[in-house]
């Protein structure tokens, strides 16, 4: 069974659904038979390498509300992240365009490590507040998932791979998806939002007796 998973690195709330997601299939009885594919999705396409002041400021000018709502929405985030064994720094993250860590992963797949290479990339932006649009940054993250810092480096120092994150975001705009995370299972069931697990395991088992029936 084919679940693809579309997301993006500064998405808080993609975070909390691949750990719910990850319960979800734990929980699965053909969890073996499933294979995972995590697809590009910018937020901020327009977004520069490193965005500018804080992040509560970031999101105050996006949504048209105080700082003071910003961190409070941040603080609501950071709970229920917590909820699911994450722990979130706002204060900390270094905002930015995600492209070039996008292209990462798809690298990171061509040696089956792309679900390493996510998870990596989450918790570096949303826990440790590396910059996520800062080329070593992401040779770093390359290296520590078990793959090539110096070929890490060249893909992204080019355009290698650009092409598939687009043709991921394409795909998205083709399924009429907006919001991520967005979970597509056997092209046929779709699940918008960092659900509960229990959305998450109702739906693969569905989606698994259609295969069967």
């Amino acid at each position: 069974m084919n679940v693809e998973i579309w997301s993006d690195i500064v998405c808080p709330w993609c975070y909390i659904g691949k750990r719910r997601f990850e319960a979800a299939l734990a929980r699965f009885a053909h969890r073996d038979k499933v294979e995972v594919v995590w697809r590009s999705f910018e937020l901020d396409p327009t977004a520069p390498l490193r965005s500018p002041g804080t992040l509560n400021d970031l999101l105050a000018r996006k949504y048209g509300q105080s700082v003071e709502q910003a961190a409070a929405n941040h603080a609501r985030l950071t709970a229920l992240a917590a909820e699911e064994g994450l722990e979130y720094h706002f204060d900390r993250a270094q905002h930015g365009n995600t492209f070039d860590a996008h292209r990462l992963t798809h690298l990171a797949a061509a040696y089956g490590l792309q679900d390493v290479v996510e998870e990596r990339l989450m918790h570096a932006y949303l826990t440790e507040g590396l910059a996520i649009g800062d080329a070593e940054t992401l040779a770093r993250i390359a290296a520590e998932a078990g793959m090539d810092a110096h070929e890490a480096r060249g893909v992204l120092a080019g355009d290698q791979y650009a092409e598939a994150v687009r043709a991921d975001e394409q795909r998205a705009a083709g399924f009429g998806i907006r919001g991520v995370p967005f979970v597509v299972i056997d092209e046929a069931y779709g699940v918008s939002g960092a659900q509960p697990a229990e959305v998450f395991l109702d739906t693969l088992e569905r989606a698994w007796a259609a295969r069967e029936g």
